[in-house]
């Protein structure tokens, strides 16, 4: 299960450097409440910033009005280039073709690219259309994208050329074989065994291929006639209705369809904007995280058009190089990524070869931050006022945020304080409140809440309440003023012989030497102990770290048990596209590789 962590980890070795943004004054900020000491680790939000009754579309539609000669979007790979107030003429272009094609409100509409201006539109046209989209990601395979789709009953499916060595209109002919039986360029009313709610399958790009519409042609289907029933369906969406559905698989089990609303991400993003002063700065951010993960779908294109920000998409997929030429370009203020992505565009930023000197915040998700690549974040990208914060796909995605006028303390030991009209307790095992500064599991409630997981109640019920009450899966301390402090996940804890350790722990740890560069803790089965603990290490190149290095490091600065019974050195670790490792294959790898020595 993917858990979208948009998270900067402790960085403690930050003392004394100043993280408020350049080129603002925090007296126009948002700024945290006075310090309310509290006793029990619960704690709401009521909020300075109201909640907004709007759908996506209506978000689009008031960014054409009130920054309509902005620019919007930059996709530099294709050149293009949009206003806010084009996007959105486009955005209806594409929607009344979705219309053209006897979509219903309500019917699901799957995207299965790379970074695209037509995914952006596609999701902009989905919402205005009153379309539920589907988000598939980039790297599924055909039995992956056939699951997912199956799942959501998706009625339509706008799909890209490919990615990396994968073609996509050879794997839909596995999935739809009728395709090839089509003429080029005419589409097919598609009937599928494998996924018998398909109709439509909608191409980017190239030639035209047997049995598919294509993206271009789409466009043009969508006649000025049917702005009038364009209108109607858009009256018909409430900013309750679902907007999106994620799948929030690529660690453990099969993939589940996290459904949200308009109301939650859109108010999410205000939220988030309005405390990191995103109504308050000129931003244009530099945007290389995928479009079919919530940072690049929601913390990027919701965000962008309420606060009339500029998103720039340097490449298809992520290109350290074309990252930081866009930033010089483009004069970027901003830069998203996850903690994989800036260890390679630091390497470059040394060199010297690119004037970004524009860059001065940012936004790490995916995976924690070590200590040494933060530092090296603010002294070779300029990125010195980044924002610490902390959600799941469920919840919006962000749950926790810190102000801009936090101290280093604040920003470097906690993931920051609840979001505005919003609550957090920590509790044990059954369910009860604990003390503040006892490790629980975190629970929120909120008007962020997802609304469930597509056509899957039991899973749902898993993790939510009849009061209402998410369970995040997350071990967290709340301090007593209400920041957040992430220990690590429920279910990656390891019990040795009757101890619990908590991987993350001993992985921040890790990432002190100055020699690792990534590391990554989990367990393994044991007869004697119940389970061991085991270490993946990732070292700085041209660096030589034996066992006996890593545990004459360990010995004397944290418990004997947290010490790795197994260590191993690796070059490379089995990730998600979005830099999620999956410690899931790891352990898989280790069990055998253990086994066989036996």
């Amino acid at each position: 299960m993917l858990f979208i962590k948009t998270t900067i980890t402790p960085c403690l070795r930050l003392v004394g450097r100043a993280f408020v943004t350049r080129h603002s004054s925090t007296s126009a900020l948002q700024r945290r409440p006075p310090a309310t000491r509290i006793r029990d680790s619960y704690l709401h939000c009521p909020g300075t910033v109201p909640l907004v009754h709007h759908t996506l579309s209506d978000v689009l539609d008031r960014a054409a009005s009130d920054f309509g000669t902005r620019e919007g979007v930059i996709f530099v790979h294709q050149d293009i280039r949009r206003t806010w107030l084009e996007v959105r003429q486009e955005a209806d272009r594409l929607a009344r073709g979705f219309l053209s094609l006897g979509l219903e409100k309500g019917d699901r509409i799957g995207i299965w690219a790379t970074n695209k201006y037509e995914w952006l539109l596609t999701q902009y046209a989905a919402a205005k259309a009153g379309l539920v989209l589907v988000n598939v990601n980039q790297a599924y395979q055909s039995r992956e994208l056939e699951y997912c789709l199956r799942k959501v009953g998706v009625r339509t499916l706008v799909a890209g050329q490919g990615y990396r060595t994968s073609d996509y209109y050879t794997m839909l002919t596995e999935l739809v074989p009728a395709l090839a039986d089509g003429e080029a360029g005419v589409p097919l009313t598609v009937r599928s065994e494998k996924l018998p709610q398909l109709r439509d399958i909608v191409m980017i790009g190239g030639d035209r291929r047997r049995g598919v519409l294509r993206f271009d042609d789409l466009l043009d289907a969508g006649k000025e006639s049917l702005s009038g029933e364009l209108e109607r369906r858009q009256a018909q969406v409430s900013c309750d209705d679902p907007c999106n559905i994620m799948f929030t698989s690529g660690t453990t089990g099969l993939p589940k369809g996290a459904t949200l609303s308009h109301h939650n991400i859109v108010n999410n993003m205000k939220q988030m904007g309005s405390r990191t002063g995103f109504d308050q700065l000129s931003v244009r951010v530099c945007t290389p995280v995928p479009l079919y993960h919530s940072f690049g779908c929601v913390a990027g294109s919701v965000l962008a058009p309420l606060f009339g920000s500029t998103l720039v998409f340097p490449s298809e997929a992520f290109d350290a190089v074309a990252a930081l030429q866009a930033t010089e370009a483009e004069k970027c203020t901003h830069m998203y990524g996850t903690p994989t992505m800036f260890v390679d565009m630091v390497n470059i930023s040394k060199q010297g070869r690119f004037d970004i000197s524009s860059l001065h915040s940012g936004f790490v998700g995916g995976a924690p931050v070590p200590f040494h690549l933060m530092e090296a974040m603010m002294n070779e990208m300029n990125m010195t006022g980044s924002i610490v914060g902390y959600g799941l796909t469920e919840t919006g995605p962000i749950l926790t945020l810190s102000y801009p006028s936090d101290d280093v303390e604040h920003r470097c030991g906690t993931v920051g304080y609840p979001l505005d009209h919003t609550e957090l307790k920590v509790v044990d095992e059954r369910g009860r409140t604990l003390p503040v500064g006892t490790a629980g599991e975190l629970c929120m409630r909120g008007y962020n809440l997802f609304l469930g997981y597509w056509d899957d109640e039991e899973k749902t019920a898993e993790c939510l309440t009849p009061a209402g009450w998410f369970h995040t899966g997350d071990v967290a301390v709340m301090n007593d003023d209400g920041y957040v402090k992430i220990v690590g996940r429920a279910k990656d804890m390891v019990i040795r012989g009757g101890e619990n350790i908590y991987p993350t722990e001993v992985e921040d740890f890790l990432m002190t030497h100055p020699d690792v560069l990534e590391a990554a803790a989990f367990g393994v089965p044991d007869e004697r102990m119940g389970e061991e603990l085991a270490v993946w290490i990732r070292t700085r190149e041209h660096c030589c770290l034996s066992e006996h290095d890593i545990r004459s490091f360990c010995k004397g600065r944290i418990a004997h048990h947290k010490i790795p019974c197994y260590i191993q050195f690796r070059d490379d670790f089995p990730k998600t596209v979005t830099g999620k490792i999956q410690k899931f294959a790891m352990r898989e790898i280790m069990t055998k590789e253990l086994g066989s020595e036996k």
